[in-house]
């Protein structure tokens, strides 16, 4: 950061006198660093938080492939707002968003902490908005299930970035590209969702065959797998006149949306590979994608 942009960020210290002068200063001498990857990860049931699966040993690899990020800000399908929020607590909560699961499942803890300063580096890198600093939220399952398999010591501080539900498609992909430059800093950008996710067409009678897919989820999944690969965002953001097994797996927005924020700071000469490509229960895709 600047000197013009530090200024920027103290002429606000009155709106946010949670922020200290360390986190202030931490700020304004952020570093720059080796440009970190996005990625989209598909995390689909909270189970995968405990269980040792294809998945979660997936996710395992990205933390033993990456250097260490200075910071973690996920995106997640779980945390739907009115308004753009980041949170800025030092030590969040661990929330268990979900029911009908074991009680171990309910056990799990992730501590990680997190990080004021770099919160308020993410309110200062949008300007297209105004970003709330949240002090009440944490980290809901959408989060801590993968990332707890990617840095289990949870030694990462890790912030989440909430889905504006009353805002279109375009203002998503636009708000990623504003909080891009983050990558340059060490921030480790990942969103997480699925991009089949349709929970009422679920075929538990199908629970026996690990990767059985509804042909239309198999459809979908195939079609916007490619739009990722050959960097067709402009699809990717408009998905909803993609047709009718685009539609039927994604019913609602809030598992897609985070895939625009990994897009979406995607630079032209950034490839993007692909993991977990999987359809489970004939209606979740848990295709994943790095960009780097």
């Amino acid at each position: 950061m600047n000197r013009k942009d530090f200024l920027k960020a103290m002429a606000i210290l009155p709106a946010t006198m949670n922020m200290d002068i360390k986190a202030l200063n931490e700020l304004a001498n952020a570093p720059r660093t080796e440009r970190m990857p996005a990625f989209f990860i598909g995390h689909g049931s909270p189970m995968n938080a405990i269980e040792d699966n294809e998945f979660s040993r997936g996710w395992k690899k990205i933390g033993q492939d990456l250097p260490k990020p200075r910071a973690i800000l996920c995106i997640s399908a779980h945390w739907e707002t009115r308004g753009t929020f980041v949170t800025a607590m030092p030590k969040p909560k661990t929330i268990h968003d979900f029911g009908g699961f074991p009680q171990a499942l309910f056990d799990v803890q992730y501590p990680a902490p997190g990080s004021p300063s770099i919160a308020l580096e993410t309110k200062e890198s949008i300007r297209s908005t105004e970003v709330g600093l949240d002090e009440q939220w944490g980290l809901d399952h959408g989060a801590w299930s993968i990332i707890k398999h990617i840095y289990p010591k949870a030694d990462v501080p890790v912030l989440q970035l909430s889905l504006d539900y009353t805002q279109a498609p375009q203002y998503h992909y636009d708000l990623a590209k504003e909080i891009a430059k983050l990558r340059d800093k060490g921030v480790l950008i990942v969103g997480s969702g699925n991009i089949v996710h349709n929970l009422r067409r679920l075929a538990w009678d199908k629970l026996h065959l690990p990767e059985y897919g509804y042909d239309w989820a198999l459809e979908a999944n195939a079609m916007l797998k490619k739009m990722v690969v050959n960097q067709d965002h402009k699809s990717l953001i408009n998905y909803q006149s993609l047709g009718s097994a685009v539609q039927l797996s994604a019913p609602s927005p809030d598992h897609f949306l985070p895939l625009l924020y990994t897009v979406g700071t995607q630079q032209a000469q950034e490839e993007v590979s692909v993991f977990n490509d999987k359809t489970v229960l004939g209606a979740i895709s848990m295709t994943s994608f790095k960009i780097s």
